[in-house]
C-alpha cells in the first residue's frame, strides 16, 4: 500500500442506506471498501450516498478488469493466451497502453510486464520470506519488456508467450482518476479519493482551505508524519522502501524490483511523492523515480510541466523539486 496519511479531515456523516433526509451541505459523507488488497475511502461534500456507492462499484468493476491475481479478469486473460491476440474493454486496452508510455518515458524502468518477477517475490509472507532462487529470477528478467506489449484497438497481445502484465504499478490511480471524473460529473465540487493511500483531491475543502496530506516517515510507525503537502485538486502518491518488505541476514527486501535483475533496486532512496494532477502519473511516476535515485529522477521531474516531487533519501534528508511545493517540513 502506498502510505499517505491525511492529516486533516472533515467530520464524516456516515448515513445509512436506508436515510431518509439529506445532509447538510456543510457536512460531507463516506464510503470505504475493499479493493485492490487494500482499503478504499471516497469522502465528499454536497451529494448522496447512491452517487458514493457507485464509486464503490467502480472499484470492484475494475478490481475484476484489471487485477493479475483474478482468474476471470482481463489482464489474467492476456496473460494466459500464451502470445495469442486477446480482445479486451477499451479502458483496459487504454490503461496498457498509458502504462507502455511510461515504458518509454523511463528507458524502461517503469515495466508493467514485471510479473514474472514479481510472482516469484512474496512480500505477503511476513512469516516465512524467502528470495527466489537466481536461476529462477534470471529466466523469468529474461520475460521482463514492455515492448513486448503490443495494444491495436482493442486487442492486446504478447510478442513474448512467456511475459505477463501487471498493471499494480498504475491501476489505482488511473482507477482514482475516473472515480474523479465521475464525481465531477454528478456535481461534487469538494471530495477526496484514496485508493489505499493515492490521495486524490477533487476542488478543496468545504470551507475553502486546501487538503493536508500527510507524508509516511519511512519504517516508522504507520501514522507518523514526515512532512505535509497541501493540495487542491491535485493527486498525492507516494512509493517506498517502507511500504511491503521483509529482512533477511540483515539486509532489506523491498517491492520495488529493478526490472533488470528482478531484485529491489538500491538507489539511495526510502521514498518518493509525486504531486500532480494525474493520480495514474504519479502512481508511475513515484515508481520511476524511485528507481532512477535521486539525481535522475529529480532531472525527469524538472523535465515534466505540472509534476513535483518530494524525495526522502536513506539519509533521511528531504528534497524537493521546486520551492514552490507547498509542503510543510515536520
Amino acid at each position: 500500500m502506498k502510505k499517505i496519511i491525511l492529516l486533516l479531515t472533515a467530520v464524516s456523516v456516515i448515513l445509512s442506506a436506508s436515510a431518509c433526509s439529506s445532509p447538510q451541505k456543510s457536512e460531507s459523507l463516506s464510503v470505504t471498501g475493499m479493493y485492490f488488497d487494500t482499503v478504499v475511502t471516497v469522502e465528499a461534500w454536497s451529494t448522496d450516498r447512491e452517487t458514493l456507492e457507485h464509486c464503490m462499484e467502480m472499484c470492484g468493476t475494475y478490481e475484476q478488469m484489471l487485477s493479475a491475481h483474478i482468474e476471470t479478469s482481463e489482464v489474467s486473460a492476456i496473460n494466459r493466451a500464451e502470445g495469442k491476440p486477446v480482445t479486451v474493454s477499451e479502458e483496459t486496452a487504454d490503461l496498457i497502453e498509458l502504462g507502455c508510455s511510461y515504458g518509454r518515458l523511463s528507458g524502461g524502468l517503469f515495466d508493467i510486464t514485471i510479473a514474472p518477477a514479481s510472482n516469484l517475490w512474496n512480500f505477503h509472507n511476513s512469516e516465512n520470506p524467502c528470495i527466489p532462487d537466481a536461476g529462477e529470477l534470471s529466466e523469468a528478467v529474461s520475460h521482463i519488456d514492455y515492448r513486448c506489449v503490443q495494444v491495436e484497438g482493442c486487442t492486446v497481445t504478447l510478442t513474448d508467450p512467456e511475459a505477463a502484465i501487471d498493471l499494480g504499478g498504475i491501476a489505482k490511480g488511473y482507477i482514482a482518476d475516473r472515480i474523479k471524473e465521475y464525481l465531477e460529473s454528478e456535481g461534487v465540487e469538494h471530495a477526496l479519493i484514496n485508493l489505499g493511500g493515492n490521495m486524490l483531491a477533487v476542488g478543496g475543502r468545504y470551507d475553502g482551505t486546501d487538503f493536508q496530506i500527510g507524508i509516511q516517515k519511512p519504517f516508522a510507525q504507520t501514522g507518523t508524519v514526515l512532512a505535509a503537502v497541501s493540495v487542491s485538486d491535485q493527486s498525492v502518491v507516494s512509493s517506498g522502501n517502507y511500504e511491503r518488505y521483509f529482512e533477511q541476514n540483515g539486509k532489506i527486501y523491498h517491492h520495488i524490483l529493478d526490472p533488470g535483475t528482478g531484485y529491489p533496486a538500491d538507489t539511495g532512496l526510502y521514498q518518493v511523492t509525486i504531486i500532480s494532477d494525474s493520480s495514474a502519473q504519479g502512481d508511475a511516476l513515484s515508481t520511476t523515480c524511485f528507481l532512477l535515485g535521486l539525481d535522475k529522477g529529480m532531472e525527469l521531474i524538472q523535465s515534466l510541466d505540472g509534476v513535483e516531487a518530494v524525495f526522502v533519501t536513506s539519509d533521511m534528508e528531504i528534497h524537493v523539486s521546486s520551492e514552490n511545493i507547498p509542503v510543510q517540513i515536520l
